[in-house]
């Protein structure tokens, strides 16, 4: 039902453009002040973000997605996300618990199964290996699939709602209203048209009438309004905020939590005729997901002091801003009546549209992500989405724009600037450095290019500025094709003078020094592209870390290594599909 050390001599030879139109001889200033390898002085590293502090846990979840039918592109695009903000932080050595999983109780699961001709639980195992066989195409590392079946989960869910029973919380009473199967929820006027028709899933509510188990969320009016506003960054962006903050000050309501009509679900402990609501069941998977699935009886303990050693409270909830309202109002309030802590940010992303429309399986509108990711691969889908929508405003996919952007960005500016690179290398430098990246002085055209963007690029990734972190560390890639054209290294090592041809092998030097630390600015969007970079270089990724390697000649390159004598593209130019 839920839909995240530097080596520097002084300088060698170095061209400095003047004149696009001279010759390279006119183009290049000869430095020839060089101090020995022995007597370099190290450099300092770039800072990391300006004023952030990486902590040393972060846990990250997804929605846990419910499994009436199979994955679409709008539960992979928020999986992405979290799957890049985790790897981010797995890159400067935080701790990260990655959540994900799977919603499998309620009433539109039992009428899949039923239409499917299955039993609820072999159509939710089905569904949930759907899910976790696309988390693999789409190189999701996660930590933790919960799924909401799981004997620890439903033992944690009977825990939390004896503690919030037992603080008298909890309520039965009647209740009238119009229901949405789509949502698994009663519907507010405001939240349909005037024939009753959900405003998200454009289908006819049903106007239901039973005695259900309550929840005393107004008696949390207060704190949660408080919560909000005393804490800017709780419900992100802005505009998420803004739309949480009215819902509060409109005043809560208490909501149901058990359904008498629904038998696939858990089973109240208290009450065995009423099952446990589907969003009070699926939020706690959160809780028991931090457990592994033979800690059955440790789950059914859930202390808080355990849940902060494995990493509650999370640092962030990823989540559809069409189920914001159970994350950032329901959700809290059911944590304080337990006495557990509250996340630390509920993020609300945007929707991708199809035609105009929120994709989704109910709308019979959706992109298929297996088809995309057996198309592209998995690094196009991944770097059009983080790069092309702004996360937590709607996006709108167009296959010719998802094309374009990708080649242009990891094919062209990327891509061919490291084959090219490596070719010339090959032809006049047998695949050796004939320089350190550390020879080249500090106000080297790309070395200053690193140094400015990387603390740009670890800014966005923390405020989840995907887009913009993506965009900050092309800025490098691109002035490195900039570079070249200025240079034209090829003329020099073809037809200049002695000195002419060094320059020229140190803006080669130069142009896969740049590259490399791009590699490592890009690997939590585009993990398999960055490992082919390295292993094109020559290098080994595994174990790179951003304070160590995301800085000018710190990632090992150095005079006399030996890069691919094969060179070949790491990023092959999409084609339209047949």
């Amino acid at each position: 039902m839920m839909a995240s050390a530097i080596c520097t001599p002084r300088l060698h030879l170095v061209a400095r453009v003047r004149d696009l139109h001279k010759p390279l001889c006119s183009q290049i200033r000869v430095l020839t002040n060089v101090r020995a390898p022995q007597s370099r002085r190290r450099a300092p590293v770039p800072p990391r973000a300006s004023g952030a502090t990486i902590p040393e846990k972060f846990t990250v979840t997804t929605p846990l997605y419910y499994v009436n039918a199979s994955p679409h592109m709008g539960s992979a695009y928020p999986t992405i996300a979290a799957d890049v903000l985790s790897r981010f932080y797995r890159l400067n050595g935080s701790g990260v618990r990655f959540v994900t999983g799977t919603d499998e109780h309620g009433e539109k699961i039992e009428l899949a199964a039923t239409d499917r001709g299955l039993s609820p639980i072999e159509h939710c195992d089905a569904l949930a290996g759907e899910y976790q066989s696309l988390w693999a195409r789409l190189e999701i590392e996660y930590d933790s699939f919960v799924r909401t079946t799981q004997p620890k989960h439903e033992r944690l869910v009977q825990t939390v709602l004896n503690r919030v029973w037992d603080k008298g919380d909890i309520y039965k009473a009647n209740y009238k209203g119009w229901y949405c199967v789509g949502c698994e929820e009663y519907k507010d006027d405001g939240d349909m048209d005037d024939e009753h028709n959900c405003q998200i899933h454009r289908k006819p509510c049903e106007e239901r009438e039973e005695e259900n188990y309550f929840f005393k969320l107004s008696k949390y009016q207060q704190e949660i309004e408080s919560l909000i506003e005393d804490n800017p960054e709780f419900v992100s962006p802005s505009s998420r905020r803004n739309e949480v903050l009215g819902w509060v000050k409109d005043g809560l309501r208490d909501f149901s939590i058990s359904r008498a009509s629904v038998p696939w679900g858990i089973p109240i402990g208290k009450d065995p005729s009423q099952t446990i609501y589907v969003w009070f069941d699926a939020l706690n998977g959160y809780l028991s997901a931090l457990y592994s699935d033979d800690e059955v009886e440790l789950a059914e303990g859930a202390s808080a002091s355990d849940l902060q050693e494995r990493g509650w409270p999370a640092a962030v909830h990823i989540i559809g801003k069409d189920i914001l309202r159970f994350h950032a109002v329901y959700w809290p309030g059911m944590l304080m009546s337990a006495g557990l802590p509250l996340p630390k940010q509920v993020f609300g992303h945007g929707f991708l549209t199809k035609d105009g429309l929120k994709m989704g399986k109910s709308l019979g509108n959706v992109l298929d992500p297996v088809a995309l990711v057996d198309g592209y691969g998995a690094d196009a889908v991944r770097y059009y989405f983080m790069r092309e929508v702004p996360f937590g405003q709607d996006g709108d996919f167009s296959e010719e724009r998802f094309r374009n952007i990708v080649n242009a960005n990891l094919a062209n500016d990327v891509g061919n600037l490291l084959n090219r690179t490596l070719n010339l290398l090959k032809k006049n430098c047998d695949s050796q450095l004939p320089y350190s990246p550390a020879d080249l002085p500090e106000d080297h055209v790309l070395r200053r290019a690193v140094l400015a963007q990387v603390p740009l690029v670890s800014q966005h990734y923390q405020g989840m500025r995907f887009h913009e972190a993506c965009t900050a560390a092309l800025v490098i890639s691109g002035k490195g094709n900039q570079f070249m054209e200025e240079v034209a290294p090829w003329t020099g090592l073809k037809k200049g003078t002695d000195d002419e041809k060094e320059a020229a092998k140190q803006a080669l030097v130069a142009v896969v020094e740049a590259v490399r630390v791009v590699a490592i600015l890009l690997a939590p969007v585009t993990p398999a592209l960055s490992r082919k970079i390295y292993e094109q270089l020559g290098l080994q990724f595994e174990g790179v870390q951003w304070a160590k390697d995301a800085a000018w000649a710190a990632g090992g390159l150095a005079k006399g290594h030996a890069v691919s004598s094969t060179p070949a593209p790491v990023f092959v130019r999409l084609e339209e599909s047949p």
